[in-house]
């Protein structure tokens, strides 16, 4: 078990407040909105659905009773519920909910560590930018992967994951040489970003293998986070206001603006 739990700071001199007002919105939506997971009508009407983002069309579906083959206890499985908004905007909604404590946790506290630092390269309204087009850029790698694998159309897809996996690809690029601060089983370790952003990566597209697009793969849409990854990697250069010192002479035409 390897898990981030902070980062080397003292070269950030902005207050990354766009980071705190995402952290903040993720977690009153899911108290406030979603009733801490609880209320599934509000789940099922403004997560992404593949089916719907490909046929441009809102999909409402019947609540099923399912059997858990193992304690063969049943259990009402929610429908999609109608969206009260074009259906491309789930793509949007769906990056503010979560499915349950622990990942809204992981979400976060991953959001926490890592965003700061990019929203300082970046500048807060780019940053903003660069989330929300990452997250859903993500979102339609996880659509497209699903449709490609003919996987269910039907399985709403939530999380901020995707755009979390880009600002991950991003501070890989920017902060390679970062000293990251992990927990490891009973300590505590401080090793380069590039080595706990990496060994992140490969375990995304080792466990995504075979089973991209969410429905196989334990309930976890890996497309999303690699594609997320990918658009970060590649775009968050694009975005860059001011770069960290030690990668200006790497970039020598660069000009803080």
């Amino acid at each position: 078990m390897l898990l981030p739990i902070g980062d080397d700071n003292r070269d950030r001199h902005t207050t990354p407040f766009v980071n705190y007002l995402l952290i903040a919105l993720n977690i009153f939506v899911f108290f406030y909105w979603q009733k801490l997971g609880g209320d599934s009508n509000f789940t099922y009407a403004y997560a992404t659905v593949p089916g719907e983002i490909l046929s441009n069309a809102d999909i409402i579906t019947d609540n099923k009773i399912l059997t858990d083959p193992y304690t063969g206890q049943q259990f009402e499985l929610p429908g999609l519920q109608r969206t009260p908004l074009p259906v491309f905007l789930t793509l949007i909604t769906s990056m503010f909910m979560h499915g349950g404590f622990a990942h809204l946790f992981g979400n976060m506290l991953f959001l926490w560590i890592f965003g700061d630092n990019i929203e300082h390269s970046l500048g807060h309204l780019k940053y903003l930018m660069f989330y929300l087009l990452c997250g859903v850029l993500a979102g339609l790698s996880h659509v497209f992967t699903t449709a490609t694998l003919g996987q269910n159309m039907l399985i709403p897809c939530l999380g901020a994951s995707g755009a979390i996996s880009a600002i991950l690809g991003g501070y890989l690029l920017l902060f390679p040489t970062r000293r990251v601060h992990v927990w490891i089983v009973l300590f505590i370790a401080t090793i380069p970003a590039f080595l706990v952003v990496g060994l992140w990566f490969v375990f995304q597209v080792l466990n995504g293998l075979g089973t991209l697009g969410g429905e196989e793969a334990g309930g976890v849409a890996y497309a999303a986070h690699i594609g997320g990854f990918i658009f970060g990697l590649f775009l968050v250069k694009s975005f860059v206001t001011r770069l960290p010192v030690a990668r200006r002479k790497a970039w020598p035409g660069y000009r803080n603006r």
